[in-house]
């Protein structure tokens, strides 16, 4: 193994070749980790020096080649947070997708927006278009009280200005996004201070026609909205020609500025359902507890980031990140957010088991949007495009290394992109 030969010749040279890392930098310049397969190295990964003027991704992946090498990645860098947030909610603890190895990363996160003066995403405007949210007390309706920023909504389905959630799902998604944290109740969110257009576009079974859906994306772009979620789908089968009116709304509000995000679709299949497979659209797949694709998640190469989802591992073992990090016999780790405990009741409110999806991932994506555009972290009113593209190049890789089909560009990560 030549490959093999030159590596472990090298390993000497390392506290010569090694620079140290300047502030800022992703990743530590002119070396890579390399782990291989039988165990050489150690039970971790060993920094690798490499050729001055070899770029650190290409000679990742380039390594990765190499049927001896378990896997090669660039030796990242963790910085400082500037002052970390770990809220007081009760709920908090069992928010794995908060707060932990394959998280977002959220109490960093919190940090750097407090310290661009945007906490929670303060300012932002997410219009959530499902089955509606609990936002305000109404009659036999009440507000879940752990949800408090929103904006004037429709009900799309009813035609009527009061969008409430029959369903649960809606008040679900909307807590992911902007629930209130450090509040000593409920769960955390994660744009805790951004508000909620709730847009109600699908009944009590979760089920929505789409002129509805095309009607409520063009209402949310008129009425200047951030960032617009979609955790819903249609059958993977759906054709674009199917929908022509969902993806006229989408264009239009792409050209007003408003940064779409949606669900890849939860049918196990090879191909991204729409909306998310549309263009301008951010498909978000789904990963677990362990940092695994979902066994449910759609994948393709419209899959353009992942997020916590929950569910099971799939039983993908065909490159070496999955190989180790699924578990498919392993206990199901759900999202946890304050909604109804039963959805024959609209006033009763927890945190109930059962939650997984890539419904639940796309609020996590949305709810990211909206912090980088509070934080002007990409100065004032980014395009859509340079959102996306923040999204991408911050995210963890998961998979083979680099873009693939199953995770995208990897886990989306809180803290990098308002670093």
């Amino acid at each position: 193994m030549p490959n093999r030969l030159l590596l472990s010749a090298a390993l000497a040279l390392i506290a010569l070749a090694a620079a140290p890392a300047a502030h800022g930098q992703e990743y530590v310049p002119g070396e890579v980790i390399v782990k291989y397969k039988n165990g050489t190295g150690g039970t971790g990964g060993t920094p690798v020096p490499l050729p001055e003027g070899q770029s650190v991704k290409q000679a990742a992946v380039q390594l990765s080649r190499d049927p001896d090498v378990a896997y090669a990645r660039p030796n990242y860098i963790a910085h400082a947070a500037a002052g970390q947030l770990f809220p007081n909610d009760p709920g908090f603890r069992l928010q794995w997708n908060l707060n932990g190895p394959f998280s977002i990363n959220a109490p960093d996160l919190w940090g750097f927006a407090r310290s661009r003066q945007a906490p929670g995403g303060r300012g932002a405007v997410v219009a959530v278009l499902d089955t509606g949210v609990a936002y305000r007390n109404f009659k036999r309706y009440r507000r879940a009280p752990d949800l408090r920023y929103f904006t004037k909504g429709h009900d799309f389905v009813d035609g009527d200005n009061y969008p409430f959630d029959l369903n649960g799902h809606g008040t679900h998604v909307a807590g992911t996004i902007a629930q209130t944290t450090n509040n000593k109740e409920g769960a955390a969110g994660i744009a805790y201070r951004a508000r909620i257009m709730p847009l109600r576009v699908l009944d009590s079974e979760g089920a929505g026609d789409t002129v509805s859906i095309a009607r409520a994306i063009r209402y949310a772009a008129r009425r200047h909205v951030d960032v617009i979620d979609l955790s819903i789908e249609f059958d993977s089968s759906m054709r674009a020609s199917q929908i022509p009116d969902i993806l006229s709304a989408i264009r239009y509000a792409r050209r007003r500025g408003v940064v779409v995000v949606a669900a890849a679709g939860n049918q196990a299949d090879a191909v991204v359902a729409y909306p998310a497979r549309a263009r301008g659209v951010i498909a978000v797949a789904a990963t677990t507890f362990n940092g695994c694709e979902a066994d449910y998640s759609n994948a393709g190469n419209d899959v353009d980031v992942s997020a916590p989802g929950g569910g099971v591992d799939a039983p993908n073992n065909d490159n070496p990140w999955d190989a180790a990090h699924c578990r498919p016999d392993e206990a199901i780790h759900y999202i946890y957010q304050q909604t109804f405990k039963f959805t024959s009741s609209v006033r009763r409110f927890g945190l109930p088991r059962g939650y997984e999806g890539t419904s639940m991932a796309a609020p996590h994506v949305s709810a990211l949007a909206a912090m980088i555009i509070s934080s002007k972290v990409l100065g004032k009113n980014p395009s859509p495009t340079a959102v996306e593209q923040r999204l991408e190049t911050t995210a963890r890789d998961l998979g083979p290394v680099g873009f693939d089909a199953r995770y995208g560009h990897g886990l989306v990560d809180g803290a990098a992109i308002l670093r």
